[in-house]
């Protein structure tokens, strides 16, 4: 479910295993750049909070959630898994005004890996793209994707 168009910023959220990449759009909801990582430590509760203040912090309007759907399209673990934290976001933000959306993610951090070997051709700077920068970007790919498609339904 997409909400309708407004005005205000969106916080995209790549759930990875070792790290949450945090991207942030605009305040016109047109463009999305990379903005943080979080760095999993096993304390859910402490890395949503994580989450939620940066989206405090930012003035987002939206987080958007990247769904790893299997290629197929199916829900696998991996997509329940972020549901569930979905669901605990929503918790957490539902008096403080901000909606929690999900989006397809398939794909985001491979395109965020051909994008960064793109910026650094040669060897040595491809392996000083952090993966930190990685996790990043595939929230970067996942949130303008997410612009994008909500951009063309309006």
């Amino acid at each position: 479910m997409t909400p309708a168009r407004s005005p205000g910023r969106a916080l995209g959220v790549d759930l990875g295993a070792k790290r949450i990449g945090l991207a942030l759009s605009d305040p016109s909801g047109i463009l999305a750049t990379p903005y943080d990582t979080i760095v999993r430590t096993g304390d859910v509760v402490a890395e949503r909070g994580k989450i939620v203040a940066a989206a405090q912090e930012a003035e987002a309007v939206v987080i958007v959630v990247g769904l790893p759907r299997a290629l197929s399209g199916k829900l696998g673990e991996a997509a329940r898994a972020a549901l569930a934290e979905v669901e605990a976001l929503q918790e957490l933000t539902r008096d403080l005004g901000i909606e929690v959306d999900t989006y397809d993610e398939r794909f985001t951090t491979m395109i965020a890996h051909q994008g960064l070997q793109q910026a650094h051709p040669r060897k040595q700077r491809r392996q000083k793209a952090k993966r930190e920068q990685v996790d990043a970007a595939a929230a970067t790919v996942l949130l303008q994707s997410w612009l994008d498609a909500r951009g063309s339904r309006s």
